[in-house]
């Protein structure tokens, strides 16, 4: 059982996921925080550094936006994009020049250090699929497992979109009707036409100005539209303006679920406590054995220990119990703390190969509750679990 609860307070908005009483997901947000990821933008480009096959873009922020070449030419890979590419081949020039009007949707939002990354490949969510324009490929959500399913869905966006457009199959659409699925697609491909409009209008303007084109929905629109899907059967929130705004969005989507007013959400299920052991570094497991989580720059490193738990059987098999209990904790904190790109895992040695691959099967089990992208390499030769996130939420 999942419960969306958003608890408004002042000018801050705490955005928890719970299953089963246990919180999973967390975000903040900040009353008048100008959050832009996923905006679609008319940008004009500012000056272009050809030594990093880079262009600075203004879409009328305080700080001018950043883009890379990776993200102008098209995508050449179904499975890893433009990530493999040559980029010495090509010269930026060719794409892009200075003062040109250029339609751009931001992927990262600025920092107190950095303005928002942007690129030009655009991606359209629906609540099915995902469509991305000016590409070809269709991929499927790999939580999906069934092979059936998996050529069952590719086979209605292949007859659907008819190679005008790519796009990415989301877990949502498994067990859906066909009808449900164009019908949403269709929906998704409307909003992408008026958008083009609306740049074609702007661009034929005597005086062409950076310009928001397309709003992305909200933290909160966005988890609602992810989760409505799965096991979420309530809504619960303090604030009457957030709860009309979801009530707003459950009737545009036809969707019937609890929605609720509730003073003291912080107080059900202790969520005051498991707000404040997020920022602990030390996370105990119920065995005695903890673990711990370091955040640097480059990556995140996390460490089991045995701890107190001493095991009552064998050392190789004390070792594999901790080991396993900390898999289950380290999956939901991956989740919890939003925790992105390299994880390196430092697992108590364990002698025994089965047992290793035991723990990486364990893994990617409950990897499967979260709804980033995750990418487990596997043990490294110095036995460290070595693995990829996406960040479902960027909170600097």
């Amino acid at each position: 059982m999942q419960e969306l609860l958003i608890n408004v307070d002042n000018n801050k908005k705490e955005i928890l996921l719970v299953e089963n009483g246990k919180l999973v997901e967390r975000y903040t947000e900040e009353q008048g925080q100008d959050r832009i990821e996923g905006n679609i933008y008319l940008g004009i480009v500012e000056n272009i550094l050809p030594g990093m096959q880079a262009a600075f873009v203004n879409i009328g922020k305080e700080k001018n936006t950043f883009i890379h070449i990776r993200d102008i030419i098209p995508k050449v890979s179904i499975e890893t994009g433009n990530k493999n590419e040559d980029f010495t081949e090509y010269n930026i020039k060719d794409y892009i020049k200075v003062g040109m009007p250029i339609l751009v949707q931001v992927k990262k939002d600025s920092t107190n250090k950095k303005g928002a990354r942007i690129s030009t490949h655009l991606s359209i969510p629906g609540r099915y699929a995902v469509i991305i324009p000016n590409e070809k490929f269709i991929t499927i959500s790999q939580k999906i497992d069934g092979e059936n399913e998996r050529e069952r869905l590719k086979q209605i966006l292949k007859n659907k979109i008819e190679n005008k457009y790519g796009a990415i199959i989301r877990t949502a659409a498994e067990g859906k009707k066909e009808e449900e699925i164009i019908n949403d697609i269709d929906k998704t491909i409307d909003k992408y036409n008026k958008i083009i409009e609306t740049y074609n209008k702007s661009i034929k303007s005597k005086t062409i100005k950076p310009k928001l084109i397309f709003q992305s929905e909200g933290i909160i629109q966005r988890l609602i539209t992810d989760l409505i899907d799965k096991d979420l059967t309530d809504i619960i929130t303090n604030d009457k303006q957030v709860y009309t705004d979801i009530e707003k969005k459950l009737e545009d989507i036809n969707y019937n679920i609890k929605l609720e007013l509730k003073d003291d959400i912080l107080g059900m299920y202790q969520l005051n406590k498991q707000l404040e052991e997020i920022e602990n570094r030390k996370v105990w497991l119920k065995c005695g054995g903890f673990i711990t989580i370091d955040k640097t720059e480059a990556l995140t490193a996390i460490d089991v220990n045995s701890g107190k738990y001493t095991g009552k059987q064998n050392l190789e098999q004390t070792i594999f119990l901790v080991n396993k209990e900390a898999t289950i904790e380290i999956a939901r904190q991956l989740r919890l703390r939003d925790i992105g790109g390299i994880i390196i895992i430092d697992y108590i040695d364990m002698k025994n190969k089965e047992n290793e691959e035991k723990i990486i099967d364990l893994f990617k089990e409950n990897l499967k509750k979260d709804r980033s992208k995750t990418q487990i390499v596997g043990f490294s030769k110095l036995n460290l679990l070595e693995m990829t996130r996406k960040h479902m939420c960027s909170n600097d």
